[in-house]
């Protein structure tokens, strides 16, 4: 093994393969990767996961820190309990992960994969904060997002500020003249 495959070994799983789970915040200024398949995607559903995602619920998937990597940006952090960090995009906002104090441990919220379909949840925690409506509100079918308002959803595609679900060399984009 080459010095450069030697300090990259920690990148490759258990069977030898190389592991990259990517994603980032809305308007590109942080991305990170995960170089371990999360264990136990989950849902929590606990008062606090509620207000540090502004929704029903959080969704994580977490790995040992060492498995992740910061490739762009810094993370700013406020200290929820003495338990753990809520980890986020100062410029936009974006909730981007939950971390032990110690940081040895790092879940990132599955919304902010490039891929979050790739990522189903199989445990579910907090069920003393579970809004007792929820499970029947995410039931119901939506509707295509603009549906009856096409003028809409093509000027927000001409001014769409956010960062693609992929890796990019940088952000924002320079502007042509």
């Amino acid at each position: 093994m080459s010095g450069t495959e030697e300090s990259l070994a920690w990148r490759k799983d258990e069977s030898g393969d190389d592991v990259r789970i990517t994603g980032g915040c809305q308007c590109g200024a942080v991305r990170y990767a995960l170089h371990r398949q999360p264990a136990r995607p989950c849902i929590c559903h606990c008062r606090m996961c509620q207000k540090a995602s502004g929704n029903l619920f959080g969704s994580f998937a977490g790995v040992p820190a060492r498995f992740f990597e910061l490739t762009r940006g810094q993370l700013s952090v406020f200290r929820t309990s003495d338990e753990g960090e809520r980890c986020f995009c100062t410029a936009c906002g974006t909730p981007l992960a939950w971390r032990t104090p110690d940081q040895s441990w790092v879940s990132i919220t599955i919304g902010s994969l490039d891929n979050p379909e790739a990522m189903r949840p199989t445990h579910f925690y907090g069920e003393e904060g579970r809004i007792s409506w929820a499970a029947d509100v995410v039931a119901h079918i939506a509707t295509i997002t603009g549906q009856g308002d096409d003028t809409l959803v093509q000027a927000i595609k001409r001014s769409n500020h956010q960062h693609p679900d992929h890796d990019t060399e940088s952000w924002p984009p320079k502007e042509t003249t």
